[in-house]
């Protein structure tokens, strides 16, 4: 009996009009577009954008140079060199370089910092318009992480029951 039956819905193309029926139901209702220079999507505390690195209250740096963030990252796409400081012989980095467009935006580097200095931000508005500006240096990243550091410290604060 289901042989049969089959053979009649092939026969009549049952599948194909439930498809059509689909398609004019959807046709006729009312399209949602989003007009993305005035309207933004809304989005988690959780999304990934351009990376920045934190600074402590008191105004110094919080990277220690440990090097974790570069050895996790799949991409490759961090460099980091280091050397002690005068003043007071801790490391600290002198080059950190992120090859924005080798990065993946993975979070991996955001894990695995023991001194949370480096995240990712949700700026997912930056472009590049000139040859050269997909690596950012240390005092870019710096001053996204000052620009940014109260949207930084309220997207942590919400995220911090899922960590």
């Amino acid at each position: 009996m289901n042989r049969i039956s089959g053979y009649f819905k092939s026969l009549l193309l049952v599948e194909l009009l439930r498809g059509m029926a689909v398609t004019v139901r959807y046709m006729f209702k009312p399209k949602y577009t989003m007009r993305f220079p005035m309207e933004h999507i809304p989005k988690s505390n959780r999304f990934r954008g351009l990376l920045a690195l934190r600074r402590y209250e008191n105004g110094e740096e919080r990277c220690i140079a440990c090097k974790l963030c570069e050895s996790v990252c799949p991409a490759l796409a961090i460099t980091i060199d280091s050397a002690p400081r005068e003043s007071d012989g801790q490391r600290r980095t002198t080059r950190y370089d992120i090859d924005l467009f080798k990065c993946i935006y993975c979070g991996f580097c955001e894990e695995s910092c023991p001194v949370d200095s480096i995240v990712l931000t949700s700026i997912h508005e930056y472009y590049f318009d000139q040859r050269g500006q997909n690596v950012v240096n240390k005092q870019q990243l710096l001053a996204i992480g000052d620009r940014f550091e109260k949207q930084i410290a309220e997207d942590r604060t919400l995220d911090a029951p899922y960590r």
